[in-house]
């Protein structure tokens, strides 16, 4: 039921942020990427990416200055960073990892080193991926047993809202287009119609409210698609 996890890439050396891209484009991941800090920090917002890959030393605005305003945004500030630099002293890895950052990576690296880091972090916030439970605010979701809970009351969903609502409790607050939404949730190979994402939308809006006290989770934004909260 999980996508492909997002990953932004934002490095300022063309060479090695192609080199970034294809190795985790081969591994299955869904690569965005920006030349500078200043870029780097609007895609962050804009994607609410899984994971982002941060240069220290980029034009515009630094990895670290980049680190502390995605740490200070409540959309961004769970995002797993890890952080590359040339600095490999001691003094400038303590002071990556209390800005933020999740991990640190000195360069040169191994590629292989630093995909087996990416999985690392990874398999820590994507709960789904190992069968965890997934919460937002009364709602739980249990990958493990395929059930959903409301206030304590279990809701049962068919397998295309579980898999929906297993989407967007990954990234509360992210709208997703109707075309992400089919891409993540009926797979890239299966043409459905856009519409149909409306139809299940509604279904599973339908039983996540059975309660007449209960409000409504999913937040439809005009123009743009769909998100939890």
């Amino acid at each position: 039921m999980s996508a492909r996890p997002t990953i932004l890439v934002v490095e300022d050396e063309a060479a090695q942020r192609e080199v970034l891209r294809y190795n985790l484009d081969a591994a299955g991941y869904d690569v965005v990427a920006a030349d500078n800090g200043e870029d780097g920090l609007l895609l962050a917002y804009e994607t609410v990416p899984d994971l982002i890959i941060l240069d220290w030393m980029m034009p515009r605005l630094s990895g670290i200055e980049v680190c502390r305003q995605l740490r200070a945004k409540p959309a961004t500030k769970d995002i797993p960073i890890i952080l590359l630099s040339a600095r490999s002293e001691e003094t400038d890895k303590v002071r990556g990892l209390d800005i933020g950052a999740d991990d640190y990576v000195a360069k040169p690296y191994s590629i292989a080193e630093l995909m087996a880091r990416v999985k690392t972090q990874l398999r820590r916030t994507r709960a789904t991926l190992i069968g965890e439970q997934l919460t937002f605010d009364d709602i739980t979701l249990d990958a493990t047993t395929h059930r959903v809970f409301r206030d304590g009351d279990e809701i049962k969903l068919g397998p295309t809202e579980f898999r929906l609502l297993g989407v967007l409790i990954e990234k509360p607050g992210r709208v997703l287009s109707r075309d992400q939404l089919l891409d993540l949730v009926w797979g890239r190979d299966i043409y459905v119609d856009s519409r149909t994402v409306d139809v299940h939308v509604g279904r599973l809006r339908k039983s996540l409210m059975k309660k007449n006290t209960a409000t409504d989770p999913i937040r439809t934004v005009r123009g743009a698609g769909y998100s939890l909260g």
